[in-house]
Parts: structure tokens; C-alpha cells; sequence
């Protein structure tokens, strides 16, 4: 079902530019007729839903096409759908998703060991390159991981 213009005037901001006399580009754009409102396309079929699709709740339709290769699972997911019940303009979306990349980097290294792989960390991780390419970054980072390291464990034991 295709959202109404009704709609989307439920949304706060939405089409807040579609008064040409309020174009925050004026005058620096100079139009050519070439604009958008002279294509014409043909729209492309839904793309159907196999997986959890998260959506933004500023965006009341899908869009056409998504990536279906990642769908939210384990405690990474369970992050993402906190993230995604809130707006896109306040940090309690972005930096949830931030953390949900690190996490789910940390469940696919768990599962690769479940699975019996090894992973190579080194060349996941591109040391090999930086150690060819930028080796006094490479060796800044270490010492830089290294101190901030001692600092914890001593805080740590400290603490005990």
C-alpha cells in the first residue's frame, strides 16, 4: 500500500523546501530546465521482504530496494531495533548503531571459533598493509593500545 501525501505531511520537517519561494539554494542555483520535474521513469517493482527489514520511523514506506546479506540477530540486532525506534537526528540512533557494528564484529568472531575457524586478525584487520605502507602509524597505535592497556590493568588491580 502506497503511502498518501496525507501521510507525509504527518511528519515534522517533511517538504519543508517544496516552496519554490522559500529555495534555500536561491540564488545561487540557476536553473536549466534539466531539473527533476522533466524525468520521467518508470518505477522499479518492491523488492519482497525474506528477512527483518528495520526501518526508520521518519520514512513511512519502504524503499525499493535493501540489503538482505546482514538481518539483525543476536545482542548486535536487539541494539539495532533500540536504535531504530528512535529518530535519525539524535544521537540515540547513531551511536547505538555504532556500537552494534563493534558487537556484531566481536558475535562473528564467536561464531567463526564456533565453527572451528581460526580467524586472521592480522590480515582482517589490514596490519599486514599499514605495516608496509605506514609501519610509524602502525607502531604509534601499538604503543598508544599498549599504555592505554597498563593504565587499565592497573586500575584494575588497584581497585582489588
Amino acid at each position: 500500500m502506497e503511502p498518501s501525501n496525507e501521510d507525509y505531511k504527518l511528519i515534522p520537517g517533511w517538504g519543508m523546501d517544496a516552496d519554490p519561494e522559500n529555495e534555500p539554494t536561491y540564488p545561487m542555483k540557476k536553473y536549466t530546465g534539466d531539473d527533476h520535474n522533466r524525468i520521467h521513469y518508470e518505477r522499479s517493482d518492491q523488492q519482497p521482504e525474506l528477512v527483518e527489514i528495520l526501518r526508520s520511523n521518519e520514512r513511512p514506506a519502504i524503499t525499493r530496494v535493501f540489503g538482505t546479506s546482514v538481518p539483525p540477530s543476536g545482542f548486535s540486532g536487539m541494539i539495532r531495533r533500540y536504535a531504530f525506534q528512535h529518530s535519525e537526528d539524535r544521537y540515540r540512533h547513531w551511536i547505538p548503531l555504532i556500537l552494534a557494528d563493534r558487537i556484531n564484529m566481536l558475535e562473528g568472531l564467536i561464531e567463526d571459533f564456533k565453527k572451528g575457524q581460526i580467524p586472521n586478525i592480522i590480515k582482517e584487520r589490514g596490519l599486514a598493509v599499514e605495516w608496509k605502507h605506514n609501519r610509524a602509524g602502525l607502531i604509534r597505535k601499538a604503543v598508544a593500545v599498549t599504555l592505554a592497556s597498563l593504565v587499565l590493568v592497573s586500575l584494575f588491580k588497584r581497585k582489588k
